[in-house]
């Protein structure tokens, strides 16, 4: 890994005493980055995939870098040792910076807490690059009820760099009709092969399911799609079944794929998957119980790879297609949603996956999981109804994330 520090120091110091001004904290670097010192004056030469940081070497350095400030990377991480003068430098600038709407943070103290700190920022500057340039398609419209799940797609691009891609839901239908039942009778079999019960699902509905997803797979190729979300409830009217069963095998083939065409949950499945290499569930919340502080959450589709077995089922509101009752691994998850017009707000909590329930009067995968937050949030102020699991606990990586860039916590 390779840290460039773009290094500010008075006129009046010469270049060979700044550094062994500061040899205990450049050695520290050194065991765990490449380090790179940057002049102020070639900051334009460093490259977007640069993971770069402001080092105060000295103080009276203050309106130099303010006169640079367009150029300093976003967020601004300061690094002061508080040799010569170099912490109240820095406290200066944050504080100008900070006032001007900018996100900046001071790097100063602990050896071992400010190495710490470098390396979830370089992850999370890794993150942010993956997302920038990336594609989600959003395939045919929202569903109507959907009516507080939408994005700003100006604004999700100049926060995040992500562009949102309308596709008619047409395309889908075409590449269906082209593909033939044997051309996918092989996956259809595996899938049924590895079910641990295939119930009210047929032959002809499973062959009609993995053409579907195929016809998705080619369209996300053609398209160069990332991740993608579906009009799912207008397919089934136009070939006769539902997406669930394609859209788990769009998770399982890297592809982030999620129902109903709802902007604010693809994009949360997308950037958690940026972020912990995790793939989603999306669920609706349909049981809250507050004296526990337990939520059941519930869909009819979930990655075949994030379960532990899976039955083939049909969707619960038609009755019709091919849907996904996933047994998930019971255990530490996380749950998130990030929200708002320009994807600027986010729930974050961590949980324990208690049970994989069965309601008959729910959507097929379930899960009863208890939160370690309030379930109030549910009530006060929901980010919407659909949320998304995580297995295992990302929560400080995902809040340093979000916090770095300028989201706010619900």
């Amino acid at each position: 890994m390779t840290i460039h520090l773009i290094t500010f120091a008075s006129a009046l110091l010469k270049q060979q005493s700044v550094l062994s001004s500061h040899e205990v904290v450049l050695n520290e670097l050194e065991k765990y980055f490449t380090v790179r010192i940057v002049d102020p004056d070639h900051i334009r030469l460093l490259m977007p995939s640069d993971f770069a940081i402001v080092f105060i070497a000295s103080g009276g350095v203050e309106r130099t870098i303010i006169s640079r400030f367009e150029q300093l990377p976003r967020p601004t991480v300061i690094l002061a040792d508080g040799m010569q003068n170099s912490l109240a430098a820095a406290l200066e600038v944050h504080s100008w910076l900070r006032n001007r709407g900018m996100q900046s943070e001071i790097l100063h103290g602990n050896l071992r807490g400010i190495i710490k700190r470098l390396l979830v920022l370089h992850q999370n500057f890794k993150a942010a690059n993956a997302l920038r340039g990336t594609r989600i398609g959003v395939i045919g419209t929202p569903s109507p009820w959907l009516i507080s799940s939408g994005a700003d797609y100006l604004l999700a691009k100049r926060r995040w760099g992500v562009n949102f891609v309308d596709i008619p839901l047409e395309q889908v239908v075409e590449r269906f009709k082209q593909i033939k039942d044997d051309e996918v009778g092989d996956l259809a079999a595996h899938v049924a092969s590895q079910a641990l019960a295939c119930r009210e699902s047929t032959p002809e509905q499973l062959l009609k399911a993995v053409r579907v997803y195929q016809a998705l797979r080619q369209l996300a190729h053609e398209q160069r799609l990332n991740a993608l979300t579906l009009s799912c409830f207008k397919l089934i009217d136009m070939v006769g079944t539902t997406g669930c069963l394609a859209l788990a095998l769009l998770n399982d083939a890297g592809i982030t794929a999620g129902c109903e065409g709802d902007l604010q949950t693809i994009f949360t499945m997308h950037i958690a998957r940026t972020i912990t290499s995790q793939p989603g569930f999306m669920a609706n919340v349909s049981l809250i119980h507050d004296s526990s502080n337990e939520v059941v959450l519930a869909h009819c589709t979930v990655g075949l790879q994030q379960t532990e077995q899976y039955i083939l089922r049909n969707h619960f509101e038609t009755e019709s297609g091919i849907g996904v009752q996933g047994l998930l691994p019971t255990g530490d998850v996380t749950l998130l949603k990030i929200g708002g017009e320009s994807l600027d707000e986010y729930y974050l909590s961590t949980g324990t996956l208690t049970e994989n329930t069965n309601y008959i009067n729910l959507c097929r995968t379930q899960v009863k999981v208890r939160l370690d937050s309030s379930v109030d949030y549910f009530f006060r102020r929901p980010l919407g109804n659909h949320h998304v699991l995580l297995s295992g606990n990302h929560a400080t990586l995902i809040d340093g994330f979000l916090q770095g860039n300028g989201c706010r916590k619900v």
